[in-house]
């Protein structure tokens, strides 16, 4: 397949990230001598800088790690709750989305630390360097960034310390200008020298909860205290001869892991890529696996194993009609057709905005993330002289309290952050991963078959025309996709909306490979937005 970018190799190291100043971060760190917990955490900070609407200290995310010679990855959630006097009954669903009243309890920091912590060699200084230098000496805007700020400009536009900072001279900075942001700044030298205490119990926290407070929201330094970050067995299935891995509930990486599970039941590579008949299978799987996502994910009495299972896949499959169209739900709870597809019943016998960034060092230690402050520019609340720019994950859960996912103090939400590692005979494989809400739970087994049936190298599945169920009938493709597939697609009943060439809607893939022979390492990276990959 022609593609824009090669797959970039190394034997050293390979990362790939959403920024070339974030990818240059983490390689600066590997051949500093660092591994890829390390590398991770400087791409982290510096995408908060470089990247301010995706991710950063005022949201939450997902780390996967191998460790080397681990025959499966492990899991760090540090995924924020709600707050403890969050008052659901007097929320409008404008309030869970933009200002004050709209964040969780923010867990990056605390995850970065934790990861350190266990699998760390360099000082938080060290890998802070790069997001300081670009916070306080100005961060290059790129055309994507200008475009992402000016588009939501309005989520800003309200908030004193968020507009001062991300519209200068009152609009969106313009491309080759320079983002300054010295007061996080500030907040990264404090955290340097004072770990995520800064944060969780000092003087950031304080100044963060003061102004969400001040302007009306919950958070409280009682909530900081109360955060937990935590050490997770992942899930996972097998796909033909590969094993996919991903983290548990209430992260959805179940969803794409039943899909992928679904598929295994059909001869893919004769049906050919991206042709009628397989992305026809593809959109209707994705119907089934997200109507159970809808129904089960946020259920703690649920067995979430049930729906990986190779019956269960059958089971499911076998509801597909191959040449109409079903009206599937929606992306959330409550977004339902009378005549919507119903979720399965796992046992019963037959009767979009994120980031997200990978890196491999040389020793075989693999890190892949999803990170996010949910909405571009989160909540468009800047907590006060903290220079942190807050998430609006309430928006994430449901005001309706018969949904699985209702709102409720104290309570994580559902999360589609979902960053999945593959194993080839219990050996390191390779990492997909990408940005996109839940369009992630689509996306990344689309990279990942790319990948695994088409014979595709890492740049390929990422590049490679996508499509997205959007709910009902209605799916967004690429017109990098034949014009003949997609008039045949509605000809079988689907609502084809026409994208372009390639749209930021479907995604941002980052992902990483090793070959089993060699151990030469390749890093993928998504033009669609302003990913970058690099090798040593």
């Amino acid at each position: 397949m022609a593609v824009m970018r090669p797959a970039i190799m190394g034997r050293n190291g390979v990362v790939a990230s959403a920024h070339p100043a974030a990818s240059l971060a983490g390689l600066k760190v590997l051949m500093n001598g660092g591994n890829a917990v390390d590398a991770a955490v400087a791409i982290a900070s510096t995408l908060n800088v470089a990247e301010p609407y995706m991710s950063g200290l005022g949201g939450d995310g997902v780390m996967m790690i191998t460790t080397p010679g681990a025959d499966a990855p492990i899991a760090l959630d540090y995924l924020g709750m709600a707050p403890k006097n969050v008052k659901p009954g007097e929320m409008t669903p404008d309030d869970t989305i933009n200002g004050p009243k709209a964040p969780l309890v923010p867990g990056a920091a605390k995850g970065w630390f934790t990861a350190l912590e266990r699998f760390g060699t360099k000082s938080a200084g060290d890998l802070f360097a790069d997001a300081i230098d670009l916070a306080e000496n100005g961060s290059p805007v790129t055309h994507k960034n200008s475009e992402f700020i000016g588009n939501n400009a309005f989520r800003v536009e309200p908030w004193d310390f968020a507009r001062q900072t991300l519209l200068p001279n009152g609009t969106a900075p313009k491309h080759h200008s320079l983002l300054h942001q010295p007061r996080l700044a500030k907040t990264y030298r404090a955290l340097s020298e004072d770990g995520p205490d800064a944060i969780y119990k000092g003087s950031i926290g304080e100044e963060m909860c003061r102004s969400i407070q001040q302007a009306g929201g919950f958070l409280s330094m009682e909530d900081l205290a109360a955060l937990q970050v935590n050490w997770l067995d992942p899930i996972s299935t097998t796909f033909h001869d590969y094993k996919i891995f991903g983290a548990p509930p209430p992260t959805c990486t179940f969803e794409y892991l039943e899909l992928l599970r679904m598929m295994e039941n059909e001869d893919l590579p004769s049906l050919g890529h991206n042709s009628a008949d397989y992305l026809h299978l593809l959109i209707e799987g994705v119907k089934l696996a997200s109507a159970d996502r809808i129904q089960y994910a946020m259920r703690s009495d649920f067995d979430h194993s049930g729906l990986l299972t190779k019956d269960y896949a059958k089971q499911q499959f076998g509801r597909i009609d191959r040449q109409v169209a079903a009206q599937g739900m929606g992306e959330r709870y409550g977004e339902t057709a009378p005549d919507a597809l119903s979720p399965g019943q796992p046992g019963r016998k037959n009767g979009e905005h994120t980031t997200h960034f990978a890196v491999v060092d040389a020793d075989g230690m693999a890190v892949n993330v999803t990170q996010s402050i949910g909405s571009p520019l989160g909540s468009g609340f800047m907590a006060g002289e903290t220079g942190i720019l807050m998430n609006n994950f309430l928006d994430w859960t449901d005001l309706d309290p018969d949904s699985p996912n209702a709102m409720e103090p104290g309570k994580p939400m559902e999360n589609c952050m979902s960053p999945g590692q593959i194993y080839m005979d219990g050996k390191f494989y390779g990492t997909l991963g990408t940005p996109g809400s839940w369009g992630i739970l689509q996306t990344t087994p689309q990279m990942m078959l790319n990948l695994l049936v088409h014979g595709m190298n890492i740049q390929e599945a990422i590049e490679a025309p996508r499509v997205r169920f959007m709910g009902g009938k209605h799916v967004l493709a690429e017109e990098r996709i034949d014009a003949g597939v997609l008039s045949e697609l509605e000809r079988r009943g689907h609502e084809i909306e026409r994208a372009g060439l390639m749209t930021y809607s479907v995604g941002g893939g980052h992902g990483t490979y090793r070959d089993p022979e060699t151990g030469v390492m390749s890093a993928g990276a998504d033009p669609r937005r302003d990913g970058y990959a690099m090798g040593w």
